[in-house]
């Protein structure tokens, strides 16, 4: 299983996901030329992507879907509720693949599991996607967690993520940063730094001291504000926590960055 992450911030989050049997896109929140940029670069197309999974219809995550009408194969997974807002604004029907928030099911050789996140959308979801099998030294298994738009942690989150080799978390704002910032409105501010808006970078370092599970390999902080974080904000919350998980490496991801492949193997 590879992975990679295409894009991530408030422009646009997207990344791909590779196994022997699959290339999917765990949301598509550019245009569909963008995605086919973003593709290229990591040496895919999208003639060759068999599904995306949504998280949530805003923007941000979902902005691609109409553009994807050129690639009628490509199959949209979405609960019921964010697949109703993201069709009112479509020209054309996907072929969506409806789950219940909460499911677990299986496309190919990925076992895909949903879990409820408090954002301020429809039905948003974070994932769970799982290859291999366990005690099988060819095919091991190995686990991914995708949590990036969440206003705090649940313990179904804290569940999900312990079981995980890669987990994806958005530390998405400085407060101090938020507090300063002369572009928002205070009830914006509020939105973002609410419990069902966004991440804090003190929050996600929370999240993530509080399970610290011996198994994560690589942990990626992602859709950073442009305008309330930065790399040395997040660098700083995490610095005490990166020595101490000495065996798992710490990737963030700016906005406007890709990442290059990680194999999990």
């Amino acid at each position: 299983m590879r992975f990679c992450i295409l894009g991530s911030g408030s422009s646009g989050n997207a990344a791909l996901l590779v196994t022997e049997n699959a290339r999917v896109l765990v949301d598509a929140g550019f245009s569909a030329r963008r995605l086919a940029q973003l593709l290229e670069a990591a040496g895919e197309s999208l003639p060759r992507i068999d599904a995306v999974f949504l998280t949530h219809e805003h923007g941000d995550h979902a902005a691609g879907i109409d553009g994807l009408k050129k690639f009628p194969h490509i199959q949209i997974f979405a609960n019921a509720a964010t697949a109703r807002v993201v069709q009112a604004g479509l020209e054309h029907r996907p072929d969506w693949q409806i789950f219940q928030t909460g499911a677990r099911f299986v496309f190919r050789d990925l076992l895909v599991e949903s879990f409820a996140v408090p954002h301020d959308a429809q039905d948003p979801v974070g994932f769970r996607f799982t290859n291999g099998h366990e005690g099988d030294l060819l095919a091991p298994r190995r686990s991914i967690g995708w949590f990036t738009d969440l206003g705090h942690a649940p313990l179904n989150v804290h569940e999900c993520i312990r079981e995980c080799d890669v987990v994806v978390v958005e530390a998405n704002h400085c407060p101090e940063l938020l507090k300063n910032d002369t572009r928002r409105p205070w009830s914006l501010k509020q939105r973002i730094s609410g419990r069902h808006g966004h991440l804090s970078n003190l929050a996600a370092c929370e999240l993530l001291a509080a399970v610290a599970s011996p198994r994560w390999r690589r942990i990626y902080l992602m859709h950073l504000s442009r305008e309330c974080n930065s790399r040395a904000a997040v660098e700083s919350a995490f610095a005490e926590m990166r020595s101490t998980l000495r065996g798992c490496e710490f990737s963030i991801v700016e906005q406007g960055e890709s990442t290059p492949f990680y194999e999990l193997g």
